[in-house]
């Protein structure tokens, strides 16, 4: 079986693919994460989770079998991508645009072996409660939401402004585990590994 890495450094994507009984090594994969000019949502999840994926192959340099897998999540909004914020401004007004509206979370993955790569976008729908000015700057003081997209997590204290959710959970954490599972056994990867071990 081919050794796996997983080029991110999210520890919600490592604690889900371990979730899932498959093995791996973390890598980093740093890429140049600005949207191109008129490039659709999907698209740009899409070009970003393959391309983490080919600089974590660059990165290792050997020619041993093993395969990378690559991902990338985004908050959308009536069609605009909204990253991670850049300070308590940002955040908040995030968290308003967001307040009382559902909105887009698109997660890509893609799997590398250095002779094919095989990618997926998965689309979730998560619809927000009405958020007030100052919850948005308390939840900002906790710490959370500086490091992820759309400036919330819905496996933390985010969740308590998610009113409702259509599609993946695991795919708004950041790792879709039944596409990525699907995915993987593509490359001959099975998940439930540690099963086999007892």
């Amino acid at each position: 079986m081919k050794p796996l890495y997983l080029a991110s450094g999210s520890p919600r994507r490592r604690e889900l693919l371990t979730q899932i009984g498959v093995p791996f090594s973390a890598i980093s994969a740093e890429i140049d994460e600005t949207p191109l000019a008129e490039e659709l949502p999907s698209a740009y999840v899409e070009r970003l989770a393959r391309g983490k994926a080919e600089a974590g192959r660059r990165a290792l340099a050997c020619d041993a079998a093993f395969c990378v897998l690559g991902a990338d999540t985004a908050v959308v909004l009536d069609d605009k991508i909204l990253g991670k914020p850049v300070d308590e401004a940002d955040a908040c007004a995030m968290l308003m645009m967001l307040s009382g509206k559902e909105h887009e979370v698109l997660t890509a993955i893609a799997v590398l072996d250095g002779q094919r790569c095989e990618s997926r976008v998965v689309r979730s729908l998560v619809r927000f409660r009405p958020i007030s000015r100052e919850e948005a700057a308390a939840y900002w003081a906790s710490g959370e939401p500086r490091d992820k997209a759309g400036g919330y997590g819905i496996q933390g204290l985010g969740a308590v402004f998610v009113a409702g959710l259509n599609g993946s959970y695991s795919a708004v954490v950041g790792l879709p585990v039944c596409e990525t599972a699907e995915l993987l056994g593509h490359f001959g990867i099975p998940c439930w590994q540690n099963l086999n071990a007892q």
